[in-house]
């Protein structure tokens, strides 16, 4: 099935072959012609999936053969948790929508507020937005909903965690009653579900994938290895497998700083995009990235749903997540759209719990490997699939990073890393001169991961400073591609 055969126009059709696709993903194919009917829409697919265009090309549609919005009003909003995403929905748009006579903006925190109200005087027929920043603007007197038509809350799961529910609740009561409501994101939580309940009419649910799945192309291994030496470790894979193009992740803000420091002192290129980087420089790291001119990207979690780079071949775990939800964020940034990609964990001891959370999360154990020199003198235990459920519960209100739509003021401090070194494992050689580690299991307790405490200028429970950032550390990306590019 083409993209001609779901009833969109010659105009958008003509911007879709131009971006070189002619084949609907699965998650399009199925949410494009329900957006089209005018239904409200329940949307959930893994990462890399095309969710993006998914409602672009079918709000695109139908605000093509309405009257333009009047001053200062929208006629389809889209609420996104952090800029780096809000700017990549607004290249998708603009990307689709080029040979339409239809205007948008994007707005959100950590830049001037006044050029974001000057867009917004004549109105704007589609408008991509961050929570905190959108609420500024209303109270502002710069934008209004009374011709709203459409409202989008992409990677609702996401909001959730970084205690975005009260802006979303808040947004929510000043918008008409009378619209058409699309919630996507990769997964469907029960406290996403009763979020819905309050907004959304009689919606098409939409599932495409197994909820918090990997892309079968992508490869995930894990490299058990003392804390003190990740980052030799580190270095060595990328110089010796000549890595040209790496996503590494840090759970802090302090240690992506730290370790492109380290990186840059060993003569690799690289850069560290994080909450308490401006807007520019976020940018320019992006770009440099994408463009070869940076060769490893250190990222906290803001990048796990923000960063769109094509055919982009190895994300590495630096640290282990918290939250098992996000490894399968993280390493869903490589391996889209089909083709392939490696997921690499650098593992501690001290991480055994979330490595066990991240197995029981996926229903899968990952496979470990030991290079040579870098036998780990702390033995990460070997690990046992837990088949139980995993209970649904309410997350933690931990204090907020750093979040988007940050408020003129607000300031965020970073985190305070893990310490401490405690037992890794072992396991065979395999030809390569790693070793595939399987071996015995240890002996004694399993040591107690620690959670690094998020110190964030503002009341523990409350949204926190909103500028780009979930809770625990949690980025402009290219125009999103039709077929599955996100």
């Amino acid at each position: 099935m083409t993209f001609a055969s779901l009833g969109l126009s010659a105009p958008i059709l003509e911007a879709v072959t131009a971006h070189g696709y002619e084949t609907p993903s699965p998650i399009q194919l199925k949410a494009i012609p329900a957006v089209m009917a005018g239904r409200d829409v329940m949307a959930a697919a893994q990462t890399g999936t095309g969710k993006t265009t998914g409602f672009v090309l079918p709000i695109l549609e139908k605000l093509s053969q309405g009257q333009r919005a009047s001053a200062n009003q929208v006629r389809a909003l889209v609420v996104t948790p952090t800029r780096e995403l809000a700017a990549q929905v607004g290249e998708s748009v603009v990307t689709y929508g080029r040979n339409l006579p239809l205007t948008s903006t994007v707005v959100f925190g950590g830049v001037k507020i006044n050029p974001q109200m000057m867009k917004l005087r004549r109105g704007v027929d589609i408008l991509v937005a961050t929570p905190g920043r959108l609420l500024d603007l209303y109270n502002q007197r710069a934008v209004r909903f009374d011709e709203l038509e459409v409202l989008v809350l992409d990677e609702a799961d996401r909001m959730l965690d970084m205690g975005f529910i009260h802006d979303i609740r808040k947004i929510l009561a000043l918008l008409p009653e009378n619209r058409q409501n699309l919630m996507f994101s990769a997964t469907f939580s029960d406290d996403i579900r009763r979020l819905a309940k309050g907004m959304i009419n009689n919606p098409v649910e939409i599932s495409v994938s197994p909820r918090n799945t990997a892309a079968p192309t992508v490869r995930q291994c894990i490299y058990p290895v003392d804390k003190k030496q990740k980052t030799a470790l580190l270095t060595q894979l990328i110089l010796d497998n000549k890595w040209e193009q790496v996503l590494v992740f840090s759970r802090t803000k302090h240690g992506a700083n730290k370790l492109t420091k380290q990186l840059e002192q060993k003569g690799i290129n690289a850069a560290a995009i994080h909450g308490n980087k401006g807007q520019g420089a976020r940018t320019k790291a992006l770009a440099d990235f994408k463009k070869g001119a940076v060769r490893v990207l250190v990222a906290t979690d803001i990048a796990a749903r923000g960063l769109d780079i094509e055919q982009l071949p190895h994300v590495v775990n630096f640290d282990l997540p918290n939250v098992p939800e996000d490894y399968v964020h993280r390493i869903g940034r490589t391996g889209r759209a089909g083709s392939t990609g490696e997921a690499v964990s650098l593992v501690s001891a001290d991480e055994f719990k979330q490595l066990s959370d991240i197995e029981r999360l996926i229903q899968k154990l990952l496979p470990r490997e030991i290079v040579d020199g870098f036998d780990p003198v702390h033995v990460l235990p070997e690990s046992r699939l837990d088949n139980r459920p995993i209970r649904s519960k309410k997350p933690k209100q931990l204090k907020p990073e750093h979040h988007d739509g940050q408020r003129s003021g607000e300031n965020a401090r970073g985190h305070s890393p893990v310490r401490g070194d405690a037992p890794t494992g072992r396991g065979r050689r395999t030809r390569s001169g790693s070793r595939s580690a399987g071996g015995p299991r240890s002996s004694g307790a399993q040591p107690a991961s620690r959670q690094s405490s998020t110190s964030g200028g503002r009341k523990s429970g409350s949204p926190g400073n909103r500028d780009g950032n979930q809770k625990n550390a949690n980025p402009s990306r290219s125009p999103q591609p039709v077929n599955g590019n996100r």
